[in-house]
């Protein structure tokens, strides 16, 4: 991989991660009470919480000792994740959310490119740095995705649009068909 594109590589993914990042907190920020916070839709589905609980664990593990120790930690327990014994305050769902965003941003802002070919493990799987930043961002991605959703739900029909509101597109400058 040229170094030039691997250096564009670098950037991209720090931003992606960033906007993830942004995005989940714009969306939490509009949900207005601790309840809706960890209120689930149905038995089967996952609160605003536990999805922040699930990927704060996720980046924790994964990015502590990124390039040198396996991505599934001993010390996590996933299945605790999807557990809600009892409701998390706010403060503490964006604590332990900062703290994991934190480790994850450290490790992947201090690869070079030259990292990016070398090989780390996630559950005893070979990927290469590129792969494993890969999906982990697409990981990343689909959690934020359910909680935009859900805030949007709990915030409606207070909600602020994160992103290009409906019929507006030509608003935006993008490109009508």
């Amino acid at each position: 991989m040229s170094s030039k594109f691997a250096d564009a590589y670098l950037r991209n993914i720090v931003r992606t991660y960033r906007t993830y990042k942004e995005m989940a907190e714009k969306a939490i920020e509009q949900v207005r009470s601790e309840e809706d916070l960890n209120r689930e839709l149905d038995e089967s589905s996952n609160s605003i919480a536990i999805i922040v609980k699930h990927v704060s664990g996720n980046l924790r593990s994964r990015f502590r000792d990124f390039l040198t120790s396996d991505g599934e930690k001993p010390d996590r327990n996933r299945d605790s994740e999807f557990e809600s014994e009892e409701r998390v305050s706010r403060e503490q769902l964006l604590r332990s959310w900062s703290s994991a965003w934190e480790i994850a941003m450290n490790s992947i802002e201090a690869l070079s490119a030259d990292d990016l070919e070398r090989t780390v493990r996630i559950r005893g799987q070979e990927l290469l740095v590129v792969e494993a930043l890969n999906r982990s961002v697409t990981h990343t991605a689909y959690h934020v995705g359910q909680i935009v959703y859900l805030a949007r739900h709990f915030a409606s029909p207070n909600w602020k649009t994160l992103s290009i509101p409906k019929a507006r597109s030509a608003e935006a400058g993008a490109v009508k068909r």
